[in-house]
């Protein structure tokens, strides 16, 4: 029987109980969640048309947006937060006796936090739904704000942060999906474009946030204004549906079974594993595809990277302009925008240039555009960033050099840095397919990874070397990783032809 909710689902006039029970034999697990399927019927199967209300993507434009608008403020919070903290480090050092490489420590176990938080907060929102996961996260982040702002002792404050982190990651690693639950094939590129403002931006316009805040109020503040924030992120996340069309149905599968005590009703997500078995599968996929994949390995590897020296720049900038220039921390937090300027810059191109890659001739074997279009989009990203960087490195200082020059140099750091996060995502996810958000997960972990740890180096880094040396590193260590996505622009193809994982999931031919 064959159930299309475009309605209020009815079942047909044939009776379930006019089937040859021979021909349909079905148990449900204990959980009571999916049942194990001996022989289906097509007769029960549940299906959720792209036209029924029920259907995310057929929501209103108005509330579709709304949707990505509030997951994408969510996200633009929790990552506002992990830099924001560093406004307020003189303040800790005083209050706590702390070091300066101790007070860096609160965003290196945010970020670690948010590291461990991705790898198991996608696998829960497909078993159990993006909203539930979406709520209780963003509630926990929220009230773990408060014993950062009350603490009495710096372990406190790396305690809450570490665990917020953990929480964070629902916000951060869930977005895209929820992105593509609700955008249409067409609309996709714009949506996946405005959601990424706030992932983006949340670093950037942390330090000038926190540094405001500080300036005018105190170090306790910066907590409680993310405190309002956060609870303003789950007030709008009350709002949101369901998005995860699986979940969808298969609750709408589960009711009908109860309502007419029938245990045949299916749909072609039920699970025939147990909620243990599936998380455990999808824990372990991605450090799989990191350790065995290549292409997952190298372009990660860039990734974290880039993602490291971008952290650095918030150890960086303060000596910069806090130090030598003498700039208070509202001014500070203004340095930020030229990377700001430039990640704005790159997402408002980004959709006409994923309107052209779109146009290219098309894989008479997969009926789409090769992954290797996206390529050279990441290559262009890789050239700036480092031009950016060695930029910053030789106007930042003497300070008789006009502040203008090296901020003006964060636009194609900041570009850079953008388009190859966007284009490296969509690289990974035309390639694996439905292994996409295993292979999305290990490169938030491992960019997450060095974000976390490449900063503790960052103080005595720019301090012991002098900013122009430190910066050439750094930029030295973007420049090695330029010919990673060029290889790939050429021998893509050929990589993904030897990949068993990608032939499974049918991309794996040129």
């Amino acid at each position: 029987m064959l159930i299309t909710h475009s309605k209020d689902p009815t079942v047909s006039e044939a009776s379930p109980s006019t089937v040859e029970s021979s021909s349909d034999q079905t148990t449900v697990n204990s959980d009571g969640i999916a049942p194990t399927i001996l022989h289906r019927n097509a007769k029960f199967e549940v299906v959720l048309c792209p036209e029924d209300q029920r259907h995310p993507k057929s929501w209103s434009t108005l509330y579709r947006a709304w949707v990505i608008g509030t997951v994408s403020y969510s996200a633009w919070i929790v990552v506002l937060y992990s830099t924001s903290y560093m406004s307020s480090v003189s303040d800790l050092e005083s209050d706590f006796g702390t070091s300066a490489l101790d007070a860096t420590m609160g965003m290196t176990t945010y970020l670690m936090g948010l590291a461990v938080g991705s790898l198991l907060s996608p696998p829960l929102s497909e078993l159990y739904g993006r909203r539930i996961v979406y709520l209780v996260s963003l509630s926990i982040w929220t009230v773990l704000v408060i014993p950062c702002g009350v603490a009495e002792n710096f372990a406190t404050i790396l305690a809450s942060r570490c665990f917020g982190g953990f929480f964070a990651a629902a916000m951060v690693a869930n977005g895209p999906g929820s992105i593509v639950d609700v955008a249409r094939p067409h609309e996709l590129a714009l949506g996946m474009s405005l959601y990424s403002l706030g992932p983006f931006s949340g670093p950037v316009l942390g330090p000038l946030v926190g540094g405001i805040v500080f300036e005018y109020l105190d170090r306790e503040w910066t907590n409680w204004i993310i405190l309002i924030l956060g609870g303003l992120g789950v007030a709008m996340m009350f709002t949101v549906k369901e998005t995860y069309v699986p979940v969808i149905l298969q609750r709408k599968t589960r009711l009908l079974r109860e309502e007419t005590s029938d245990p045949r009703w299916w749909c072609q997500y039920d699970r025939e594993v147990s909620a243990l078995d599936s998380v455990r599968q999808s824990l372990s996929r991605p450090i799989v595809l990191f350790l065995t994949e290549p292409m997952v390995l190298f372009i990660n590897s860039w990734n974290a990277v880039v993602y490291g020296i971008l952290y650095l720049c918030f150890i960086a900038y303060p000596v910069v302009f806090t130090d030598h220039r003498g700039w208070g921390p509202t001014l500070s937090g203004l340095s930020y925008m030229g990377i700001g300027a430039g990640i704005v810059l790159a997402i408002i191109v980004e959709p006409f240039i994923r309107r052209y890659l779109d146009s290219r001739p098309c894989d008479p074997k997969t009926g789409k555009p090769q992954p290797e279009v996206v390529a050279i989009v990441m290559a262009l990203g890789s050239l700036l960033s480092p031009i950016g960087q060695i930029g910053f490195a030789w106007t930042c200082l003497p300070a008789d050099i006009h502040w203008i020059f090296p901020i003006l140099f964060g636009i194609p750091f900041g570009a850079g840095n953008t388009l190859s996060f966007i284009y490296s995502s969509s690289y990974l996810a035309r390639s694996y397919g439905i292994y996409a958000a295993s292979a999305l997960a290990s490169n938030t972990v491992i960019r997450s990874i060095f974000g976390a740890t490449l900063p503790l180096a960052g103080t005595e880094m720019y301090t012991a070397m002098s900013p122009q040396i430190a910066g050439t590193v750094c930029a030295i260590m973007l420049v090695a990783m330029i010919p990673i996505p060029f290889v790939f622009w050429r021998y893509g193809h050929k990589i993904r032809e030897r990949s068993k994982i990608i032939s499974e999931v049918g991309h794996g031919s040129s």
